[in-house]
């Protein structure tokens, strides 16, 4: 195929900014996450930005009159594209504005869907992605969406086909639906089988989680010498990536997941996009919640991350470390100062890129993991010849002795090892 430059989408970011509205996150640097998550498009320009300050929502057109035609002054100036809202915009807001501005819309959820259209590979990923957005679109004008038509990796709502006339056939989105339903079905016990298969690996999972730019793949590729993408942007890791590395010292064998970044008021269609990776979470015997220590918002950032692991139903009993990455942006001041709070705190301050603090993290690691392990003695009779060889594969049997009626074992395992065993 002879390569040719893809068009570039001319777009401009608005953050709507309701007074009264109990935000966690301040407005500039909700603004600044918004156009980090537009850059993370490929083939679109950011040509401005800005706060819009509003008392309440107008239910039509979300903004104010006056308001809508000084933001049509500077998009016509700029002969903007596209006009992204970060912020929720109801199916009529979106006809409205669009038809005033003569421009495509595009709100948080559609812009993220996007994202992850764009990045997804795996092919529950895939599917889960076009899942979502079809159940997005149900409500929505389709711009020739029934036929899932594409000009580029994305979704098409950005450079795609373009406006279109109405043609919001439900029949035949929930017959879409229904298909991709069966598919994924198909992809899940797949997977299934997979998590089976590692539940016989004798080796604990540690789960790297964090706000999405943290930087889990880069401690992650430090970590395992692998070669995840890495970039200094808004989900660049969306698919689970798992690698088997051995900890320093001689230390057990571990299994490293890195996972796709968490970002506030994440679409509810999106949670359910990823459970793959979230699964994986839920799997772990321990977590490491990797923090951007040097964001201004890095507390806030970290309130969000508990949040949805509390959402996903985060056992208490799994250990969960805090890391606080990219000590190498602070200058030296705040950095001692930093190191200082983080021994108090028994946290860990570490530089992924430059490999400050790594040792012991990675000591932490294998303390944590060494701690949730308990000592059991078992009974099994002879006709138990599967479950004892389970223990056997697992690597947690400390001694086993047979008497008349069967075997007498003692095991030193996790809890999760427990209630696998326990199942079988």
């Amino acid at each position: 195929m002879i390569p040719h430059d893809r068009p570039v989408t001319r777009a401009w970011v608005l953050h709507p900014d309701l007074t009264g509205e109990d935000r966690r996150h301040a407005p500039e640097y909700a603004l600044e996450e918004a156009v980090s998550l537009a850059l993370a498009l490929p083939d679109l320009q950011v040509l401005g930005q800005g706060v819009v300050n509003l008392r309440k929502a107008v239910p039509a057109t979300l903004f104010g009159s006056g308001k809508i035609e000084e933001i049509k002054a500077e998009i016509s100036d700029q002969n903007v594209e596209l006009v992204l809202v970060d912020g929720s915009v109801t199916p009529v807001q979106q006809r409205n504005l669009e038809k005033k501005w003569g421009v495509k819309l595009l709100d948080r959820t559609g812009l993220i869907l996007e994202i992850f259209s764009d990045r997804a590979r795996t092919r529950e990923g895939v599917l889960q992605v076009e899942m979502a957005a079809l159940a997005y679109q149900r409500t929505r004008l389709v711009r020739a969406w029934t036929h899932l038509e594409r000009q580029r990796g994305g979704l098409g709502f950005v450079g795609g086909p373009g406006e279109t006339q109405i043609e919001a056939d439900r029949r035949a989105i929930d017959e879409q639906l229904v298909r991709l339903r069966r598919q994924l079905d198909r992809v899940v016990r797949t997977r299934e089988l997979h998590r089976a298969a590692r539940a016989k690996v004798p080796f604990p999972i540690v789960a790297l989680v964090g706000y999405t730019n943290a930087g889990k793949s880069t401690l992650f590729n430090r970590l395992t010498g692998a070669e995840v993408f890495v970039k200094d942007m808004l989900f660049a890791t969306l698919d689970p990536t798992m690698r088997r590395v051995r900890l320093p010292n001689n230390g057990p064998e571990v299994i490293l997941s890195d996972t796709v970044g968490f970002i506030s008021d994440l679409p509810t269609q999106l949670v359910a996009a990823f459970r793959a990776t979230l699964e994986e979470v839920l799997e772990a015997d321990l977590i490491l919640h990797v923090r951007d220590i040097s964001h201004p918002e890095s507390q806030e950032q970290k309130a969000d991350v508990e949040d949805i692991l509390n959402d996903l139903g985060l056992p208490d009993s799994v250990p969960v470390l805090e890391v606080w990455n990219k000590i190498d942006r602070l200058d030296e001041e705040t950095r001692n100062a930093l190191l200082n709070k983080a021994d108090r705190e028994e946290v860990f301050a570490i530089s992924a890129v430059t490999g400050q603090g790594l040792d012991p993290l990675l000591q932490a690691i294998e303390t944590g993991l060494e701690e949730d392990h308990l000592t059991e003695v078992l009974n099994l009779g002879f006709e138990e010849g599967r479950r004892r060889a389970w223990l056997f594969e697992q690597g947690v049997v400390t001694e086993d002795a047979q008497g008349d009626e069967g075997y007498r074992m003692v095991v030193r395992w996790t809890a999760k090892q427990a209630a696998r065993f326990r199942g079988l």
